[in-house]
């Protein structure tokens, strides 16, 4: 399927999932190939969203060609968009998520649970947004994240931008300029409440990345829009960024032209999607072929 023909067939809607993982109910948009007649998807991508937001971060409804679970479906891709612990169904049991072990392991537990008894293709792919980011990275350095396809991380870093330390508002600093996302993007984003641990997750991340990029051992790209507003740009703060994943195979760095901080709700969103998913191509390109009989 070519891309311009997907772009015209982004009719896929996203179905709102809810699984258990030892009682605690976890809850995912997802969008397959499955839902327009493929057999089995290319791979599956797991996005976790940013802080104070919910799954919706990664579709558009109103714009369909924006959104990374109506592109991903179109061109062959399994997408779970997951409302990360503490989100969504979940936010009720936020007092037993309070380790990153936890975190963690509810996770890939709940993953599990959406993709049981259907096709995976080559494996699983992992993509996060800025506090998202946070988490994956912690799946990632996890021993079993040697077994993920690759890692997608873009709207974090190590050093927040000056404006913020001289009053800048976060809002501000996550939505301009304006130009880049269409009109009302922010109004018609739904916020939501954060759980606790999120708190301790923003204060330990400068000293906690390092050692937690260190351990990953699976192909990583790393993204920020060239209108970035919370965290350093340019260059250097890529290639600072890069030079953590020592144990990584592969290490890509991009910036995004035409993106401010939300990159999956600007305009330029379905380039930037689509960088991704050529990006998470590759990884599953990169991997050996399964026996015939597995290639469910």
């Amino acid at each position: 399927m070519t891309v311009a023909l997907a772009l015209g067939e982004l009719d896929t809607v996203p179905a709102a999932r809810t699984v258990r993982v030892e009682g605690i109910p976890m809850s995912a948009l997802v969008a397959s190939p499955a839902q327009t007649g493929a057999v089995s998807p290319r791979a599956v991508v797991v996005a976790l969203h940013g802080g104070a937001v919910t799954s919706a971060y990664f579709d558009t409804p109103d714009c369909p060609r924006l959104s990374l679970l109506r592109l991903g479906a179109a061109l062959g891709f399994t997408v779970i968009a997951l409302d990360r612990p503490g989100y969504g169904a979940s936010a009720p049991y936020a007092d037993r998520m309070t380790t990153v072990d936890a975190r963690v392991g509810l996770t890939y537990a709940a993953v599990e649970e959406f993709v049981a008894g259907a096709p995976r293709g080559a494996g699983v792919f992992l993509m996060a947004h800025s506090m998202g980011c946070v988490l994956a990275v912690q799946m990632a350095a996890w021993e079993r994240g040697a077994g993920l396809l690759g890692l997608e991380i873009a709207g974090i870093g190590r050093a927040p931008v000056l404006a913020l330390a001289g009053g800048a508002s976060m809002r501000d600093a996550i939505w301009t300029p304006e130009h880049l996302y269409p009109p009302g993007a922010a109004s018609a984003l739904r916020l939501s409440g954060t759980p606790g641990y999120e708190g301790d997750d923003v204060r330990g991340w400068t000293s906690a990345f390092p050692e937690l990029a260190a351990r990953v051992r699976v192909p990583v790209r790393y993204c920020l829009g060239d209108h970035e507003g919370v965290w350093n740009t340019g260059p250097s703060a890529l290639a600072d960024i890069a030079s953590l994943f020592t144990a990584s195979p592969r290490v890509v760095t991009a910036e995004q032209a035409g993106g401010g901080h939300n990159l999956s709700r600007g305009l330029s969103a379905t380039a930037y999607h689509l960088r991704v998913l050529a990006f998470a191509e590759e990884c599953a390109l990169a991997q050996p072929p399964l026996p015939r009989e597995r290639r469910t």
